[in-house]
């Protein structure tokens, strides 16, 4: 642990920066996070919850609006 911290305070003191990226998931964008509570609100209701393949690539796609 020790040694993994010293290579990457030196690393950071070296570039002056962080020695990786810090990105946000995509996962959490707002309209993910919609779609999951629509079809959890279809699920307490005892519905099917049926997506067509375009819907479900739209969904993909999408990696904007993050929602925290």
């Amino acid at each position: 642990m020790t040694t993994a911290f010293t290579i990457f305070t030196k690393k950071m003191s070296r570039e002056k920066r962080i020695p990786f990226e810090v990105s946000v998931d995509p996962f959490y964008s707002k309209s993910n996070m919609s779609a999951i509570d629509e079809a959890t609100e279809q699920i307490k209701r005892g519905q099917v919850i049926a997506k067509e393949l375009d819907e479900l690539e739209a969904m993909e796609n999408e990696t904007t609006d993050y929602h925290y």
